[in-house]
This record gives structure tokens, C-alpha cells and sequence, in this order.
């Protein structure tokens, strides 16, 4: 039988140490093995940023993406995007595991964790673009806005006629001005 020192030498410490022990040092293992993947992914621009990076298409960073849904999101305020981020924080935080004290923390800390991190994904994804209730939003107020400053074309004369003078009989109430005074018989 052919033995290999070193491995074997290796294999008596750990049948000779603490099982709970072994089991520390493997978890300590695993943690820094995971930290320094997470940092060297994070040097070389693959962290986070890089993979929300994947909403970025080579179309939109050409320039070729749809210029009127561009031209709005850059000309949109920036209460709508922050209103589609709340509900979007709402939609991720759901959407994260439930089981997570190991990832995030156990108790109300890493409660608080889990919605900073789902905060920032929907941060992140309604700075680029989101799925549409800000910019939905946004048109619906541009529209209303234009409409209230155009005439009602449904409306012939004899209905203006009747509002102004409902107009008119309603000042008349409110100031105490008679016909009379107005100029009108």
C-alpha cells in the first residue's frame, strides 16, 4: 500500500481535530474565498454595477434606442422616476428570498438590509428606465396639460354662449353687479 505523506498527514490533523471546529474553519474558509471573489470581481468592473450593466444593450448605447422614449426620460422630472423606484422597491423586496439571515443578517438589521438592497436595484433600474410607470406617468401629465389649455372642439356656439353666462350670472351673485351696471339689458 502506497501512501501519500503529505494528503495523509493532512487527514490525521482533521480526523484528530474537533468536528464543530473544522467545521468554523471551513466557513471561514468559504467566506474569505467568497470576499476575495466579490473584490477581485469588483477590481476588474465586474461587481454590481456591471451586472445591472446587462439593461445597457450595445442599440442604446449607440444611440439607436427609441429617441422620443430618450428624449422624455431625460426631460421627465425627477419626482416620477423616484415615485416608479418606490414601487419598484416594493416589487424586488417581494421578490427576495425570504430565508436570507445568512446573506443579509437575522432579526430587524437584516430586515433593514434586505430593503437597502432591494432600494438600490430599484433605484438602479428606474434610472434606466425602469418598466414604464414613470414615463407613463409623465405623458399622462404632458397630456392633461395640453389639453387644458386647448378649447373642447365637441362644443358648438350655443354651448359657450350658455357657459358665459352662467359665467356671468354667477359673478353677478358673488360681486352684487346688475345687469344694469354691467352694461347689459
Amino acid at each position: 500500500m502506497a501512501i501519500s505523506p503529505p494528503s495523509d498527514l493532512v487527514l490525521d490533523v482533521v480526523r484528530a481535530a474537533d468536528p464543530m471546529e473544522v467545521q468554523a474553519a471551513q466557513a471561514k474558509l468559504k467566506a474569505s474565498k467568497a470576499a476575495f471573489a466579490a473584490t477581485s470581481l469588483a477590481e476588474a468592473g465586474a461587481g454590481f454595477g456591471a451586472a445591472v450593466d446587462i439593461l445597457d444593450t450595445p442599440a442604446t448605447k449607440a444611440g439607436l434606442g427609441d429617441a422620443a422614449v430618450s428624449k422624455k426620460v431625460a426631460e421627465m422630472p425627477e419626482e416620477y422616476r423616484k415615485f416608479e423606484a418606490s414601487i419598484l422597491q416594493t416589487f424586488v423586496n417581494s421578490m427576495l428570498p425570504e430565508d436570507s439571515a445568512e446573506v443579509y443578517g437575522k432579526g430587524s438589521a437584516g430586515e433593514f438590509w434586505k430593503s437597502m438592497m432591494a432600494e438600490q436595484v430599484a433605484d438602479e433600474m428606474s434610472k434606466r428606465g425602469g418598466i414604464g410607470i414613470a414615463e407613463q406617468m409623465y405623458s399622462q401629465a404632458l397630456a392633461r396639460a395640453e389639453r387644458g389649455g386647448m378649447v373642447n372642439a365637441t362644443t358648438d356656439e350655443h354651448d359657450r354662449t350658455r357657459a358665459m353666462s352662467m359665467v356671468t350670472d354667477f359673478e353677478r351673485k358673488v360681486l352684487g353687479v346688475s345687469a344694469t351696471e354691467k352694461g347689459e339689458a
